[in-house]
This record gives C-alpha cells, sequence and structure tokens, in this order.
C-alpha cells in the first residue's frame, strides 16, 4: 500500500520547468546586460588565444634568426623550418580567429544597435539585429571561411614575419661568410653559386628557390587582395 501511495505522488509531482523568459521591459534589459557581460567575456578570452599565437610566432621567428645569422655554421635551412613553424601557428590562429569572429560580431550587434541606440537615438540601421543574434545563439555557424581568415591573420601579423624570414633566408644564401665551408667573401655574385648554396640535402636548390617563391607570393597574394565584406569590417577602422 505505501509502495503505490509513493508512486502516485511521484506521478503527481509537476516535473522540471523552463525558467521563465522575462516579460518586462526592465526585465529585458537586465537580461541583455547580462548576456552582454557574457559574449564579452568569450569574446576577450578568444582574442587573448589569438595574442598568445601570435606572440609564439614571434618569439620563435626572433630564437631561430638569432640561431641562423649567429654562426656560419647553422644551415639556412634553419630559416626555413622558422618559415614552417609560423605556417602551422598560422593555421592554429586562423582557426581561433574563426571561433572569435562569431562572438565579435555578437557583441557588435548589440552595441551598435542597442547601447548606441540607447545612448544616442538614430534610425536603425537593421530592424531584425536581435533576431540575427537569436538565430547565431539556436544554430552558431562561423561567419568566415578558413581561407578569409588566414588572408586577415596574414594582413595583420604574418606577413611581416614571413617577408623578415624571406630576408634573412636570402641574406643567408647570399653571403658565403655566413655559410660553412665557404669562402670569406661578402656576397655572391653568380646565378649557379646562389643556386648552390640554396640546395637542402637532397633537393636541388633551385627546386628551393621556386617553392619559397611560390609560397611567399601566395602570401602576397593573400596579403593584396582584399574581399568585399559587408560585415562589422565595414564600420569603424577598430578591427583585430
Amino acid at each position: 500500500m505505501d509502495t503505490q501511495e509513493t508512486i502516485f505522488e511521484k506521478a503527481e509531482r509537476p516535473g522540471p520547468t523552463a525558467p521563465r523568459l522575462p516579460s518586462s521591459s526592465g526585465e529585458k534589459a537586465n537580461m541583455i546586460i547580462h548576456y552582454y557581460r557574457g559574449e564579452l567575456g568569450r569574446m576577450t578570452s578568444w582574442r587573448d588565444r589569438i595574442d598568445r599565437t601570435s606572440n609564439w610566432a614571434m618569439t620563435v621567428v626572433a630564437g631561430l634568426l638569432s640561431v641562423s645569422l649567429s654562426t656560419p655554421t647553422s644551415h639556412h635551412g634553419v630559416v626555413l623550418f622558422a618559415m614552417l613553424i609560423i605556417s602551422v601557428f598560422l593555421m592554429i590562429e586562423a582557426r581561433r580567429y574563426r571561433f572569435f569572429d562569431v562572438y565579435r560580431a555578437r557583441v557588435r550587434q548589440l552595441e551598435r544597435h542597442y547601447f548606441a541606440q540607447a545612448l544616442l537615438p538614430q534610425a536603425e540601421l537593421n530592424d531584425d539585429w536581435a533576431g540575427a543574434i537569436a538565430n547565431s545563439l539556436r544554430s552558431p555557424a562561423f561567419l568566415m571561411t578558413r581561407r578569409q581568415a588566414v588572408a586577415r591573420r596574414i594582413r595583420r601579423n604574418y606577413g611581416w614575419m614571413y617577408l623578415i624570414l624571406l630576408l634573412a633566408w636570402s641574406l643567408k644564401i647570399s653571403t658565403p661568410k655566413l655559410l660553412p665551408n665557404q669562402p670569406a667573401t661578402d656576397l655572391v655574385w653568380s646565378w649557379g653559386h646562389l643556386v648552390q648554396n640554396a640546395s637542402l640535402g637532397p633537393l636541388p636548390g633551385w627546386s628551393v628557390l621556386m617553392t619559397v617563391g611560390l609560397v611567399h607570393l601566395a602570401i602576397l597574394y593573400f596579403a593584396v587582395r582584399r574581399e568585399p565584406d559587408n560585415g562589422e569590417f565595414a564600420y569603424g577602422e577598430v578591427h583585430v
């Protein structure tokens, strides 16, 4: 008998319910403020991850350049290895940048269409800004492709790192005094000698020169070519 009563009591007991949605304007404003603080925290966290990757990439560049240029016994492949390492950092940072862009877009929607309107009302630019945020919360999706993210990070930081490494590598293979078992002359005056210095293990020098040249042409293409952007990059001048 006691067992049956317990079963009936559990059946009649109400189950868990969802939190009550804000109804008044004060409750909605309070919700938006707390939500804004949460999104701002996530955006700041991903921004910190981006900066950390850039800092590690610059540390690697500085360390390997000091090793390569400080002594003639150091092989020019050290500089090529530095290019490979910062390419890995670039891919990691592009991935982090895509996540950061999602949270930044939500924050900028609130700032442009809610807080700015509250401080100084103007003609509404987007009547469905809240709907855009709601859709992003229900179905999170990246707002840019990996190629766009890579291009933006190259324009911001990595293009300069690649340029420094390219100049250092060019100096290394064109200056015999910086290479092992070479005459103590200042510059290489023969194309054949330059190709010979650029060889890397079993790889002939011409293939190394061609590969490095193609890679840096692609980097230059990403740095110069700009795609039209109708998102937050179209407003203001402060961007990451």
